[in-house]
């Protein structure tokens, strides 16, 4: 593991452990924000493994797709959990009334855990507690 991918993955937990927060707090729109920008610091890690980084939050998500997903690297389903947060980060974040609730913060919650795990299994790092 490379020392930008292990700084990644400490952003990624410090989101995810906002996130959870947020959420417990009542603050679901700010909790999916988080919860989307964990799910996005882990993909650019393993894109930080392939040797490949991007600034733009769209061509991570398409190179993830592309370079990840599509050589079966990482499954599908996670390039769809990173699509659909980075839609519920936008209404949570621009909406002048956020329709976020609770249920789908949770969810993005749930899903930005799951690529912590994905990231541990695949990097080789314990990044969540036991």
């Amino acid at each position: 593991m490379t020392q930008d991918q292990e700084e990644l993955l400490e952003k990624a937990k410090e989101s995810l452990e906002a996130a959870r927060l947020l959420l417990a707090g009542g603050f679901p729109g700010f909790a999916t924000s988080r919860a989307y920008y964990s799910m996005f610091y882990v993909a650019q890690a393993f894109l930080e493994g392939e040797g490949l980084a991007f600034s733009k939050h769209s061509a991570v998500i398409a190179a993830f797709g592309k370079h990840l997903v599509k050589s079966g690297k990482v499954p599908a389903e996670f390039h769809r959990y990173l699509l659909d947060a980075l839609e519920a980060r936008h209404e949570g974040d621009y909406a002048p009334i956020s329709s976020i609730t609770e249920e789908v913060a949770g969810e993005q919650v749930e899903r930005a855990e799951k690529f912590l795990e994905l990231a541990e299994a695949l990097i080789g790092q314990k990044i969540l507690p036991s």
